[in-house]
């Protein structure tokens, strides 16, 4: 009904020659559709965390090569030896000179000669040569032969043979103190290597070792030498001072 109303006016005014605006139909447009909503993309999901590679490993260090063995040196050969000289001869009484000292210093080191080291191969010296041969079974001639020499160079070890030891009381003694001469009671020079003793205890002449003296010959006697006492022989007041007064073992070797 409304339309047609609408519709004759419209006509009408046409006839009339009115121009008439149009009127918008009361129908209210239908309400416009909302376009849905946009959906969000889905998170973009991060790439996974790129793994480090893993450290390159550092190559083993190069073995450096063993070194190279030098070859041995070559031997050079021999020295040719020229022909030895004719052995000297033989020290014996009456020689003089160095090599006499010498042999008279072994000689009164291991306790078998109590003369003067006075490089005069003389009848005491050869006495002396003749014990030390005998004690070391050497032929005894009384003459310092190579062979002769050679054991006398090793006579300074202790002694390997003696008969008994004894536990004394040594004391120290010089030709410088108040009282002594210089010489003992049998008449040599006193001097390192001689010893003060009790001959009812020790015979005089005999050949001892001392533990921390060395050898000696009984040689001397004493007022206050007695029973298990000895008295040894320095140089010097000082080595005796230094010496003192001290318990020892005396090897007896004959």
């Amino acid at each position: 009904m409304k339309k047609s109303f609408l519709a004759a006016i419209f006509a009408a005014a046409l006839l009339l020659g009115v121009s008439m605006p149009l009127v918008e139909s009361a129908a209210a447009p239908a309400a416009t559709t909302k376009p849905a909503a946009t959906t969000k993309p889905a998170a973009t999901t991060k790439p996974a965390a790129t793994t480090t590679p893993a450290a390159t490993t550092t190559p083993a260090a190069t073995t450096t090569p063993a070194a190279t063995t030098t070859p041995a040196a070559t031997t050079t050969p021999a020295v040719t030896t020229a022909p030895q000289q004719e052995q000297a001869a033989p020290l014996t009484v009456g020689t003089r000179g160095d090599a006499v000292r010498a042999v008279q210093k072994f000689l009164a080191d291991g306790g078998f000669y109590a003369g003067e080291i006075d490089g005069i191969f003389g009848p005491v010296t050869a006495k002396a040569v003749k014990d030390f041969q005998h004690s070391t079974s050497l032929q005894v001639t009384g003459a310092v032969d190579k062979e002769t020499f050679t054991y006398l160079e090793r006579l300074a070890g202790e002694p390997s043979r003696y008969s008994r030891s004894l536990i004394m009381s040594a004391s120290a003694y010089t030709a410088h103190d108040p009282g002594n001469g210089s010489y003992t009671y049998r008449g040599n020079l006193l001097r390192k290597g001689m010893a003060a003793v009790d001959p009812s205890v020790i015979p005089l002449g005999t050949r001892l070792y001392i533990k921390g003296y060395g050898y000696a010959i009984a040689d001397d006697i004493g007022g206050a030498i007695k029973g298990q006492r000895i008295d040894l022989a320095f140089e010097s007041r000082r080595d005796a001072l230094n010496f003192g007064v001290q318990k020892v073992t005396v090897l007896i070797i004959d």
